[in-house]
Protein backbone atom coordinates (compact mmCIF):
# COMPACT_ATOMS: atom_id res chain seq x y z
CA UNK A 1 0.00 0.00 0.00
CA UNK A 2 1.13 3.36 -0.81
CA UNK A 3 2.27 5.59 1.92
CA UNK A 4 -0.54 8.43 0.52
CA UNK A 5 -3.29 6.06 2.04
CA UNK A 6 -1.72 6.51 5.57
CA UNK A 7 -1.24 10.35 5.33
CA UNK A 8 -4.31 10.87 8.13
CA UNK A 9 -3.10 8.15 9.91
CA UNK A 10 0.62 9.66 9.70
CA UNK A 11 0.26 12.72 10.84
CA UNK A 12 -1.95 11.63 13.70
CA UNK A 13 0.86 9.57 14.66
CA UNK A 14 3.37 12.42 14.43
CA UNK A 15 0.65 15.07 16.85
CA UNK A 16 0.68 12.53 19.51
CA UNK A 17 3.97 11.69 19.69
CA UNK A 18 4.87 15.34 19.64
CA UNK A 19 2.00 15.75 22.52
CA UNK A 20 2.88 12.71 24.56
CA UNK A 21 6.86 14.15 24.67
CA UNK A 22 5.24 17.25 25.87
CA UNK A 23 2.89 15.51 28.06
CA UNK A 24 6.11 13.67 29.71
CA UNK A 25 8.17 17.01 29.86
CA UNK A 26 5.60 19.23 31.41
CA UNK A 27 4.87 15.71 34.13
CA UNK A 28 7.72 15.94 35.24
CA UNK A 29 7.82 19.73 36.41
CA UNK A 30 4.92 19.03 38.38
CA UNK A 31 4.92 18.93 42.27
CA UNK A 32 3.38 15.34 42.55
CA UNK A 33 6.31 13.86 40.61
CA UNK A 34 5.22 10.30 42.34
CA UNK A 35 1.72 10.26 41.40
CA UNK A 36 2.98 11.28 37.54
CA UNK A 37 5.32 8.37 37.03
CA UNK A 38 3.13 6.00 35.21
CA UNK A 39 1.41 8.63 33.01
CA UNK A 40 5.31 9.67 32.09
CA UNK A 41 6.19 6.10 31.21
CA UNK A 42 3.28 5.44 29.06
CA UNK A 43 3.70 8.50 27.71
CA UNK A 44 7.15 7.99 26.32
CA UNK A 45 6.06 4.22 25.10
CA UNK A 46 3.33 5.86 23.41
CA UNK A 47 5.45 8.28 21.49
CA UNK A 48 7.95 5.88 20.53
CA UNK A 49 5.31 3.57 19.49
CA UNK A 50 3.45 6.49 17.29
CA UNK A 51 7.05 7.29 16.08
CA UNK A 52 7.80 3.82 14.94
CA UNK A 53 4.09 3.49 13.41
CA UNK A 54 4.65 7.04 10.83
CA UNK A 55 7.61 5.50 10.33
CA UNK A 56 6.41 2.37 8.74
CA UNK A 57 3.58 3.46 7.68
CA UNK A 58 5.74 6.16 5.35
CA UNK A 59 7.91 3.16 4.00
CA UNK A 60 4.43 1.90 2.69
CA UNK A 61 5.21 -1.49 4.68
CA UNK A 62 2.89 -4.58 4.05
CA UNK A 63 2.68 -4.73 8.10
CA UNK A 64 1.84 -1.34 8.62
CA UNK A 65 -1.83 -2.29 9.72
CA UNK A 66 -0.45 -4.74 12.06
CA UNK A 67 1.63 -1.70 13.73
CA UNK A 68 -1.16 0.44 13.28
CA UNK A 69 -3.30 -2.01 15.44
CA UNK A 70 -0.76 -2.01 18.31
CA UNK A 71 -0.31 1.59 17.90
CA UNK A 72 -3.97 2.35 18.50
CA UNK A 73 -3.67 -0.07 22.04
CA UNK A 74 -0.50 2.04 23.37
CA UNK A 75 -2.48 5.32 22.62
CA UNK A 76 -5.74 4.01 24.29
CA UNK A 77 -3.68 3.31 27.22
CA UNK A 78 -1.99 6.48 27.45
CA UNK A 79 -5.16 8.44 27.03
CA UNK A 80 -6.53 6.30 29.83
CA UNK A 81 -3.66 6.97 32.29
CA UNK A 82 -3.46 10.74 31.10
CA UNK A 83 -7.25 11.29 31.34
CA UNK A 84 -6.89 10.45 34.94
CA UNK A 85 -4.99 13.48 35.17
CA UNK A 86 -7.17 15.80 33.08
CA UNK A 87 -7.04 19.02 35.94
CA UNK A 88 -3.68 19.49 34.14
CA UNK A 89 -3.83 20.60 30.89
CA UNK A 90 -0.88 18.62 29.38
CA UNK A 91 -2.47 15.82 30.10
CA UNK A 92 -6.07 16.73 29.00
CA UNK A 93 -4.50 18.27 25.65
CA UNK A 94 -2.81 14.55 25.24
CA UNK A 95 -5.08 12.36 26.40
CA UNK A 96 -7.30 13.84 23.44
CA UNK A 97 -4.60 13.60 20.92
CA UNK A 98 -3.98 9.57 21.80
CA UNK A 99 -7.72 9.27 21.13
CA UNK A 100 -7.40 10.65 17.82
CA UNK A 101 -4.54 8.70 16.97
CA UNK A 102 -6.02 5.46 18.40
CA UNK A 103 -9.14 6.16 15.60
CA UNK A 104 -6.88 6.87 12.71
CA UNK A 105 -4.57 3.65 13.69
CA UNK A 106 -8.01 1.81 14.08
CA UNK A 107 -9.06 2.61 10.65
CA UNK A 108 -5.86 1.56 9.49
CA UNK A 109 -6.43 -2.23 10.67
CA UNK A 110 -10.18 -2.64 9.96
CA UNK A 111 -10.83 -3.10 13.12
CA UNK A 112 -14.09 -0.96 14.43
CA UNK A 113 -13.22 1.99 16.42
Amino acid sequence: MSHEKYQSCIDACLECATLCDHCASECLKESDLPMLTRCIQLDRECAEMCFSAARIMTLGSEYAGDLCAVCADFCLRCAEECGKHSHMDHCRNCAETCLRCAEECQKMTGQPV
